[in-house]
């Protein structure tokens, strides 16, 4: 699947004007401090790794190594040291993601939206991919299921100011406003990973105890807790005689968008 060089790639010298970031990058953010320190290490002593370029028209493409290129822009060099190969789009975004992956501390969010677009763009099972990554698929798993939180409390993981305990642990509510208003609870109170599962289990627990008894079978209700589980969401699905219908709660255009997308129905936006 992905091009492997047979022989001793070339080492070239780039303008670093003439270089482009990577449309698949899964890391979005970079931290100030460290990228200052590779910065001062590289105007001190160079680039010692080559970053991994591809040709796009007139430029090149960052395949692997933004990092070393924002810090190589921060030291003021002009050229940069890269290999270049010739690579599709799928071929590109596997390499990128799959080294940053192996490599570099990705957030728990970035994490989790590089294997979602490994399984969604390049077609491999959860199973493929804990194998190809050297991965538990329960680890991959728990990743994916962070992209089911609403919004605001998945920026709130990427900028650290919830942990990914957390947010498995406010997954357990179900519904998106809920998770979002404990969310801020949590951050407002320091509430720890322990004490918030205890919290949610207890809601969950109250919320169960108090429903009044549904009418509906256990084949609908099975159907409607395996549609919430895949949705992130609160989901109904009512029943008549001859018909029925199935309800999908959004609290947003990002969740809105988010669903349609697990419908495979983007275009409808």
């Amino acid at each position: 699947m992905l091009a492997v060089p047979q022989q001793e790639e070339q080492i070239h010298h780039v303008s670093v004007a003439s270089i482009i970031v990577n449309p698949y990058q899964p890391r979005k953010v970079f931290d100030d401090e460290a990228l200052q320190e590779l910065s001062d290490s590289i105007r001190e002593h160079g680039v010692l790794q080559p970053i991994v370029l591809r040709k796009k028209s007139a430029k090149y493409e960052i395949v692997v190594g933004e990092r070393r290129f924002r810090a190589s822009k921060r030291a003021g060099l002009t050229t940069i040291p890269a290999i270049i190969r010739e690579l599709t789009d799928q071929e590109m975004m596997e390499l990128a993601i799959l080294e940053n992956l192996q490599r570099e501390d990705l957030t728990p969010i970035e994490e989790a939206e590089a294997y979602y677009n490994l399984i969604q763009n390049l077609k491999f099972t959860q199973e493929e991919l804990a194998v190809r990554l050297g991965k538990s698929r329960p680890h991959i798993a728990n990743h994916i299921r962070l992209l089911s939180l609403p919004q605001d409390v998945r920026t709130a993981i990427t900028d650290g100011k919830l942990s990914m305990g957390h947010g498995r642990a406010l997954l357990g509510l179900k519904v998106q406003r809920q998770m979002s208003v404990m969310a801020q609870k949590v951050m407002r109170e320091g509430v720890s990973v322990r004490q918030l599962e205890k919290i949610v289990q207890q809601q969950t627990t109250v919320s169960r105890e108090t429903k009044v008894p549904s009418s509906k079978n256990v084949f609908v209700q099975e159907c409607e807790s395996q549609l919430r589980e895949y949705f992130g969401t609160n989901v109904q699905i009512q029943t008549t005689k001859n018909k029925g219908k199935i309800e999908i709660e959004f609290y947003s255009d990002d969740d809105l968008a988010r669903i349609l997308e697990l419908l495979q129905l983007e275009d409808l936006e």
